[in-house]
């Protein structure tokens, strides 16, 4: 896996878009507005943040030695994910899937209508 993979799959995701926020090195995907993925792209062993529900979040951290709390992100609520070949793709696809969706259930009912219409 790398990060195209990553960059398409996260795209694929309905009314997701890429932005960069922050500085040039910080890959974002949002919906409506809102982060569900960020890649710091200087980072080696390539690395992604991905919003997490917080009992959910502890349990993949006592789990998988490369998920860890979210850096420099709410250690609540997001988890850095290390991708350098101990994570199984689908594993990642997985937890891409449930950020973007703590993400969209977050959404007021008329933001998930634009997205879902």
């Amino acid at each position: 896996m790398n990060i195209e993979t990553i960059y398409k799959y996260c795209l694929g995701k309905k009314g997701a878009v890429e932005d960069y926020p922050f500085d040039e090195e910080t890959l974002v995907f949002k919906v409506a507005n809102k982060m569900f993925a960020l890649i710091p792209l200087e980072k080696i062993p390539l690395q992604i943040n991905l919003k997490c529900d917080p009992e959910k979040a502890v349990e993949l951290r006592e789990e998988y030695e490369n998920v860890q709390p979210g850096w420099h992100m709410s250690k609540k609520h997001w988890n850095t994910v290390i991708i350098d070949g101990n994570i199984r793709w689908s594993d990642v696809k997985q937890w891409i899937d449930h950020s973007y969706d703590e993400v969209v259930k977050g959404l007021n009912k008329s933001e998930r209508e634009k997205i879902f219409k």
